[in-house]
């Protein structure tokens, strides 16, 4: 192991043993070189001559580039074709942080790491992968869930996946949550919530958080070490009532010295930027200090390194330049009324007693999604199909259930959508 990796397992040792418990045995090994190339180009930066950037510059300094860009383009081009920093530009670290404290208040001045810029929120995921996971080790999350998921821990990490199930009477079924929980045998325990859950749409009230957390509180008292992934790729879009306001992050990042909250999101759904791929991912724990965490963000930081670099120069600037601009908040709540007019019309058309023949609406309350169960003696897979070739019609199927986008249906569409779904069935059922 490098000496450097080395260093950096001492410190995190040293404030909190159980941290690095929790690290896969990549996440120990791997650290951000402070030694080598990236050590003798800082040295040599401001020099007369500097003969150790991987990058082509002009003989005025400057970064060399195709003078075709610069016409689609209205940033300075250091702002543009120069490496970004494997952690992330400072300001956008800088501000995504600003904005955790400000869309969680419940945060207080709670000491939490400093935002690592990652590729998107699957880059984030399997970076986090990377650090925590082993392929003896389970990842516990929803029945419900991102098919992604499997690619990132599974197929890329060798661990396992093991579900609990996530309704029951109408909300989040806490009771199987604490079964599964209580049933772990394992003492590293590594769970993955994401809410606004994708497929269903669907952000547990504020009771039901309560009742999670206290679960996850309880294999801490036990001696357990909990890595908790919180993937909040849809954070922020809650339209429903008595749902949970903020990440629960903010219930996970104090909670107690055996719980690592890793906290990943980005601006890709919250600020409708899905190819600029920007994501972040933030550490908290109880206790947690500026050192420790910086020992986490280097492990990180080197983890991005060996693996794609940096994230795009480009992409950062200019989300920064929108976030320090004076009509974003504006702009941004405009899209989000958007979205919670579709939500309402979706909630209204289910109330119509014929749908239930056929399919029952699961509960949804916020995200980009909503999803319905067929009901016995049709198979969801052909109403599929059947949309597609009667109706110009295209919905997702997982098993049994069907996921509509009503991020994707235009407003008018959206009756015409759960319609659809229903003259299909009544004609499959013929």
């Amino acid at each position: 192991m490098d000496v450097q990796a080395q260093a950096l397992n001492k410190i995190i040792e040293k404030l909190n043993p159980g941290v690095l418990e929790m690290l896969s045995d990549k996440g120990k090994s791997i650290f951000f070189p402070k030694q080598g190339i990236l050590s003798q180009a800082a040295q040599a930066r401001g020099k007369n001559i500097n003969a150790t950037i991987g990058e082509a510059r002009e003989d005025d300094g400057s970064s060399m580039h195709l003078e075709e860009f610069e016409s689609m383009l209205n940033v300075p081009i250091q702002n543009v074709f120069p490496y970004a920093p494997s952690y992330g530009l400072p300001g956008i670290r800088d501000t995504w942080k600003e904005f955790i404290y400000k869309k969680n208040p419940t945060l207080g001045d709670l000491a939490i790491s400093k935002p690592i810029a990652t590729n998107g929120l699957t880059h984030g995921l399997s970076m986090a992968a990377y650090l925590f996971t082993d392929p003896e080790d389970t990842v516990i999350l929803s029945d419900l869930y991102w098919e992604n998921y499997d690619l990132i821990f599974s197929n890329g990490y060798g661990a396992s996946i093991d579900t609990f199930n996530l309704f029951n009477e109408g909300g989040f079924d806490t009771s199987a949550f604490a079964r599964k929980l209580s049933s772990l045998k394992q003492e590293k325990v590594i769970l993955l919530l994401n809410f606004p859950n994708n497929p269903s749409g669907y952000t547990p009230l504020t009771s039901e958080v309560e009742l999670i957390t206290g679960e996850i509180e309880k294999l801490a008292n036990a001696g357990k070490k909990v890595v908790v992934v919180i993937d909040d790729a849809y954070f922020g879009l809650v339209y429903g009532e008595h749902v949970f306001p903020e990440s629960i992050f903010v219930k996970l990042a104090n909670m107690h010295e055996n719980v690592l909250a890793v906290k990943l999101d980005g601006p890709t759904k919250e600020d409708y930027v899905w190819g600029f791929r920007v994501g972040f991912i933030t550490y908290g724990i109880k206790g947690g200090t500026p050192e420790l965490y910086e020992a986490l963000e280097a492990k990180t930081a080197g983890a991005i390194r060996g693996n794609i670099s940096n994230i795009s120069h480009l992409s950062q600037t200019l989300l920064l330049n929108v976030y320090l601009s004076d009509s974003y908040e504006a702009t941004k709540k405009k899209k989000y009324e958007l979205l919670k007019t579709r939500y309402a019309i979706l909630k209204d058309a289910f109330k119509n007693e014929a749908y239930g023949k056929y399919f029952e609406a699961l509960p949804f309350n916020s995200g980009y999604f909503m999803c319905v169960v067929i009901k016995p003696g049709l198979e969801a897979e052909n109403i599929r199909q059947h949309l597609l070739e009667k109706y110009s019609t295209g919905v997702i199927v997982f098993g049994n259930v069907i996921r509509l986008a009503f991020s994707a249906t235009p407003t008018g569409k959206l009756n015409e959508l759960v319609e659809n779904l229903y003259q299909a069935c009544c004609d499959l059922d013929k």
